[in-house]
This record gives C-alpha cells, sequence and structure tokens, in this order.
C-alpha cells in the first residue's frame, strides 16, 4: 500500500458520504462506509509518508594505507547503506 492506495480510499470514500444518495432499507450506512474509508484513506496516506521520508541510514568508512612497494597513500571509501530491499 502506499500514497496512491491512501488517495484512492479516501475519494471513495467521499464519493460514498456525499455523493451517493441511494436508501438500502438501513441494512447498510453509505455514508458511514465513506467516512470509514476516507480515515482509512488518511492514516494509509499518513503512513506512506513517514516510510517514504524517513532519514536513511548510511555508514561511511574510510581507510588509508601506504602502498609499501612504490610508497604512495591509498585511500580507500565505501558506503554501506542499511535500507531493506523493497
Amino acid at each position: 500500500m502506499g500514497i496512491g492506495t491512501g488517495i484512492a480510499l479516501f475519494v471513495i470514500g467521499a464519493i460514498l458520504a456525499f455523493a451517493v444518495n441511494v436508501d438500502l432499507g438501513g441494512v447498510v450506512n453509505l455514508s458511514l462506509i465513506g467516512y470509514i474509508l476516507m480515515g482509512a484513506g488518511v492514516v494509509v496516506f499518513l503512513i506512506s509518508l513517514v516510510f517514504s521520508l524517513r532519514r536513511r541510514q548510511t555508514v561511511a568508512t574510510t581507510r588509508t594505507a601506504v602502498d609499501p612497494a612504490s610508497g604512495e597513500q591509498v585511500t580507500r571509501s565505501t558506503r554501506d547503506s542499511n535500507d531493506p530491499l523493497v
């Protein structure tokens, strides 16, 4: 689920809550279902934003050594990201 899913749930809920005017004999309250879907859409949207905007943790490692053959200083830098492969 992502940002688009949250927006879609909100829009479908708003349509059910405000635009559909069908009487189902008291069996189902479409306005209430619309409000529930709108709330779920907001929650999904916010959770998706939090996960997409969170800081990515990277570890930078720098190693410096002297080459024994030439006497030159050699520097090696690596970066490692802790992000899941999703």
